[in-house]
């Protein structure tokens, strides 16, 4: 099978999308397909080089990307196109040139058709649905969703195509298990994800303070991202005005063997998010033994249904209360919590487990097997 993953970025910068889309289509090269990521040049991307003979990597100018996919595409056959990421000019390309060609296409909204972002920038997407995005999607012949959550709010917007529910995957050997505890001054409460108000950082700042002293002594909070230099200061100004800029920090963003480092060196992880449509940083959390605390914006009751963290309704009591037994436990407690989410992310997150799936959903578009029970018609 020959398959065209296309996304605008798979730059380091761009976080949980540009990281899931590489390691995809990677292990599905390993499984035998001839597979090409075709999206635009940048500075750090996740693959440079291409890890396999079957993986091909297609870098172009965002300006010249439509040209550029239509040339691509007229010098060789393509069984699906799969496009990551919506309201961006090249998966909208990568749609018309689809239907241009007769050839079946899938879009991954990324979670971008979640209530939260679409009430941001509200007037502009209402715009685009309006102009390309509405039609794109509903001529893809399937929707990949990464949760059931996802699934109810695209078919709120008036979809009725087939959406395939199948979650991104991790590739787990690259999140070792937790190194076996030290004794330490203080335990860290980590925040690794890109640093945007859609993340609930002001939700966190806010629990942090309402809880008692006799807890926070023994912590500190630990927040690593990237994200506009704006934003940030905002947040600082605001950690320090509540007197708090001695238990909060900023440590930056975090990449590689930094990143994992950050895992291992925490004791609870938090993302206090107000929408996700996966979280692939929880995943990572719990590949790497560490408790979770996170919102019912990301789609991970899993958590509270194998004792592996708390899933929380979104706001700023439910976190205080959620920090306040969280801090609570016993390092016996936490250590059987971060074991429980490793088991999770073992038995159902794997990037070898969702590569087969997402082949399965080809092969069912393509009309090769019958239709998998993770693909709902309605």
């Amino acid at each position: 099978m020959k398959i065209i993953h296309t996304i605008t970025s798979i730059d380091i910068s761009q976080g949980g999308p540009s990281k899931s889309v590489s390691d995809l289509a990677f292990n599905q090269a390993l499984l035998d397909q001839n597979v090409t990521v075709f999206t635009t040049a940048s500075n750090n991307p996740y693959l440079k080089e291409s890890p396999h003979s079957n993986l091909n990597l297609h870098f172009v100018k965002k300006n010249t990307f439509k040209t550029d996919l239509k040339r691509f595409l007229n010098i060789s056959k393509f069984d699906i196109l799969h496009g990551h990421g919506i309201w961006q000019m090249p998966v909208h390309h990568m749609a018309q040139l689809a239907r241009m060609k007769n050839i079946p296409y899938i879009i991954t909204p990324r979670g971008m058709l979640e209530p939260w972002p679409l009430n941001a920038k509200r007037w502009k997407k209402k715009l685009a649905l309006t102009l390309y995005q509405r039609h794109d999607l509903a001529k893809a012949t399937c929707i990949h969703a990464t949760a059931q959550m996802e699934v109810e709010n695209i078919r709120k917007l008036g979809f009725k195509n087939p959406i395939a529910v199948i979650p991104n995957g991790l590739d787990i050997n690259e999140f070792p298990v937790k190194p076996k505890p030290i004794t330490k001054e203080k335990h860290t409460l980590l925040f690794l994800s890109r640093i945007h108000p859609k993340k609930g950082i002001e939700l966190l700042i806010d629990a942090w303070q309402q809880l008692d002293n006799t807890l926070r002594q023994y912590w500190q909070v630990k927040i690593a991202g990237n994200g506009e230099e704006g934003y940030i200061a905002s947040l600082e100004k605001l950690i320090k005005e509540r007197g708090l800029n001695e238990e909060i920090k900023f440590i930056g963003p975090q990449f590689g063997e930094a990143k994992l480092a950050a895992y291992h060196g925490a004791d609870l992880f938090v993302l206090p998010t107000h929408s996700e449509n996966f979280g692939v940083v929880v995943a990572e959390a719990l590949a790497c033994d560490v408790p979770v605390i996170t919102t019912k914006g990301a789609p991970w009751e899993e958590l509270n249904t194998c004792n592996a963290g708390w899933w929380i309704d979104i706001g700023v009591q439910p976190l205080v209360e959620a920090l306040q037994e969280a801090l609570q436990l016993s390092e016996e407690q936490r250590i059987q919590m971060g074991q429980n989410g490793r088991k999770l992310v073992e038995e159902k997150y794997s990037i070898e487990s969702v590569s087969k799936q997402m082949i399965q959903l080809y092969d069912w578009v393509l009309g090769k097997i019958e239709k998998p029970s993770f693909v709902y018609l309605k």
